[in-house]
């Protein structure tokens, strides 16, 4: 299954929890949920949900170590993103048991926008 995400800005995380929730049937009670990022520029991973503030440090510290005018030889312009695409990784797996995902109490699945605005794909692989 793909589910679709569109980014607003350059770099961002977006919570795409309840899109993952949604793509696993009501008959699948226990298994793997295998998340993963159609782009070389977009990542997941999972993190705090509660205080916006860690999203936004996150980011902020991301930029400042991986700044984008660092004379990169990338013709693209990009290789900020690709090198913090790297760094995340391309997916996360979540273990469903009794038809839910098993996240801890403060933790949400983001996808992690590198090159913005863009349309993203996201695709999930459910495990028995």
């Amino acid at each position: 299954m793909i589910i679709n995400i569109k980014s607003n800005n350059r770099t961002e995380l977006i919570d795409i929890t309840n899109k993952v929730k949604k793509s696993v049937p009501t008959d699948f009670k226990n298994g793997l949920v295998y998340i993963f990022s159609l782009h070389t520029t977009g990542a997941i991973t999972i993190n705090e949900n509660a205080d916006p503030a860690v999203k936004t440090d996150i980011l902020k510290t991301i930029n400042k170590i991986i700044p984008w005018d660092d004379n990169f030889k990338h013709m693209e312009g990009n290789s900020a993103a690709h090198i913090k695409t790297s760094l995340f990784g391309q997916s996360e797996i979540v273990a469903v048991e009794e038809g839910e995902l098993i996240l801890g109490r403060w933790q949400d699945i983001y996808f992690c926008e590198f090159d913005g605005p863009r349309n993203r794909q996201v695709y999930i692989k459910l495990i028995n």
